[in-house]
């Protein structure tokens, strides 16, 4: 890699004064103007002493100018290098390479009436560009945000900067489904409406990924950082529009101010990241100031992760059965339901630490367990039920799944034909070939395969054309109001005669009401399952359901449903 790290000035960097013929100098100086570090003929040329401190308006008195003096501000402001000349009567016409690097400023001066920068220095100030910004956006990179935090805290008076950290919502979709290219397209506009915002008010970077950050300086730091905010979000509630495709892609932003919150970078930043969380936590598309009441929240979070990486071990995870029904009243099987019993907390639902156990690579080790101890379970059963299991996109994607399934109804002796694997549509988004290929296998060992939460994803035809499924599940989603919405009704009707058209089963999730199900079973669903039938149950529940279902077989409404004969 070139030399284009510029913590402090290397001799290198002036070797090549007079390679060329011109008289170069260089300099570096901080945000401050205050000088770093020059070369030789720069001191010489303004009278430096080595204990001499000095600012950029005293040793180029022509920059202090209002318009070349913003010249210099825009260049600090966006990053874009600026050739700047001088007329000076003693010293003849002056060429100024203005360049915005790590720690402040570099300046490579060259003398003559019609010479150019030397295509030496031009290469010199491409490459610190290049170090020191995001290719993509053009914005200042995570080194430069570093830098910039480092010079400005400490802060030793009750005026600090204020940190914006920005994240987007929904970016991930536009990737998976449109395309990196595409994705690409909404990060350069994102860079290019935060610009528009911020104005003159402060200075933006990409941080990497969908993640920016924004640095504000100045006296109502905390009433301009919300002021900014709103603006962004406004920004981010109009659409991009991608080949013709018009997106919406929001925004969410934690704030945080020094000192108040914190007076060193990885205080401030941490502030400012718990902000984030409680804005996305809160519903996203939003912007949050820090408390450090949030902190709580975030505690609460890291207590669940460090007693996640434990529970297994301690054997605080246990299974809930729910049962599925064939209309009008014939238990066919049960899915299987992954729960956690924390010694102190109780138990935790699994929507807050499922992602948490994906995000920490855990879940294959949890599924493992979870789809070993329902089969063992599921060998009490009548011989005729089937057994259902989610799979979580992060175990969906894991290297070897086929394999550890196969061992594992081996070692219990569990039949495939009654296992029933379902996934959402999520995990179809990526590693297209290899997911159809898993699909594949899964059904030649005989296991079922269903697809999970139907209609509240991305419900592409062509999963349902290119993957073997035999059940669709309709969303509770679409049940919830289904007596009372016209829309649900038709969406279900389609849902049903797709399936049906395509051979495959239908189960609707989420059935509360009798009139949900006599209204399903009048439209030709295949399988219900919900509150209405029974709540999830205990292992050891389901021997009295199942017999108490056995002793009622001529029952016709859905007050109760007993085992199929």
């Amino acid at each position: 890699m070139p030399e284009n790290r510029v913590d402090r000035p290397q001799q290198t960097l002036y070797g090549s004064e007079s390679d060329n013929g011109l008289e170069a100098t260089v300099s570096l100086w901080d945000l401050d103007f205050k000088l770093l570090d020059s070369s030789k003929r720069f001191k010489e040329h303004i009278g430096l002493t080595p204990r001499s401190e000095v600012s950029l308006w005293e040793a180029y008195s022509a920059l202090a100018t209002p318009a070349l003096a913003e010249l210099v501000r825009h260049v600090i402001d966006t990053g874009d290098p600026r050739t700047i000349q001088l007329a000076d009567p003693k010293r003849g016409q002056r060429n100024l390479l203005v360049s915005r690097i790590r720690v402040g400023l570099l300046i490579v001066e060259t003398q003559g009436a019609d010479e150019a920068l030397s295509p030496e220095d031009n290469e010199k100030a491409r490459l610190i560009h290049q170090a020191t910004h995001d290719v993509l956006t053009g914005l200042p990179n995570r080194r430069q945000f570093s830098a910039a935090l480092e010079q400005l805290l400490p802060v030793t008076g009750k005026i600090g900067p204020a940190l914006m950290q920005l994240d987007l919502d929904d970016f991930k979709p536009v990737n998976d489904t449109l395309g990196h290219g595409a994705g690409d397209m909404v990060l350069k506009l994102t860079a290019e409406r935060i610009t528009k915002a911020l104005g003159r008010g402060g200075t933006a970077y990409r941080l990497a990924g969908d993640e920016f950050a924004i640095i504000q300086v100045g006296p109502q730091r905390a009433v301009e950082a919300e002021r900014l905010a709103e603006a962004l979000l406004a920004e981010f509630k109009k659409p991009f529009t991608i080949n013709g495709i018009s997106l919406f892609v929001g925004v969410s932003v934690g704030i945080a101010i020094a000192p108040r919150d914190g007076n060193e970078g990885e205080q401030l930043m941490k502030a400012a990241d718990v902000a984030l969380y409680a804005a996305k936590k809160e519903g996203r598309r939003r912007a949050r100031t820090f408390d450090p009441a949030m902190l709580i929240v975030v505690e609460q979070r890291e207590l669940l992760r460090r007693s996640l990486r434990v529970a297994l071990q301690l054997d605080e995870f246990f299974i809930e059965y729910q049962p599925l029904v064939e209309p009008p009243s014939n238990v066919v099987g049960f899915e299987a339901l992954l729960r956690w019993r924390h010694p102190t907390l109780g138990i935790i639902p699994p929507a807050a630490f499922i992602p948490m156990a994906e995000a920490d690579g855990l879940m294959r080790e949890i599924g493992q367990w979870m789809l070993e101890e329902a089969c063992r379970e599921a060998l009490a059963w009548p011989e005729h039920y089937t057994l259902a299991v989610n799979l979580s996109p992060a175990e969906f994607l894991t290297p070897g799944l086929t394999d550890r399934i196969s061992q594992t109804l081996d070692v219990v002796g569990f039949p495939a034909e009654r296992l029933e694997l379902e996934i959402t549509e999520g995990v179809l988004l990526e590693r297209t070939i290899n997911n159809l290929d898993t699909l594949n296998t899964l059904n030649v060992l005989g296991i079922q395969i269903s697809l999970d939460d139907f209609g509240t994803e991305y419900s592409s035809l062509s999963y349902l054309k290119n993957f073997p499924f035999d059940t669709i599940k309709i969303d509770r989603y679409f049940i919830r109001d289904l007596l009372q919405d016209s829309k649900s009704q038709t969406i279900v009707r389609s849902v049903i005669s797709l399936a049906h058209g395509l051979g495959m089963r239908v189960t609707a999730e989420g059935v509360e009401t009798q009139q949900q199900a006599a209204w399903l079973q009048q439209e030709g669903c295949d399988r219900l399952q919900g509150y209405s039938i029974s709540p999830p149950l205990g292992a050891d529940k389901l021997d009295d359901f199942i017999r108490q279902g056995a002793r009622t077989p001529s029952a016709t409404s859905f007050d109760k449903f007993h085992a199929s004969p």
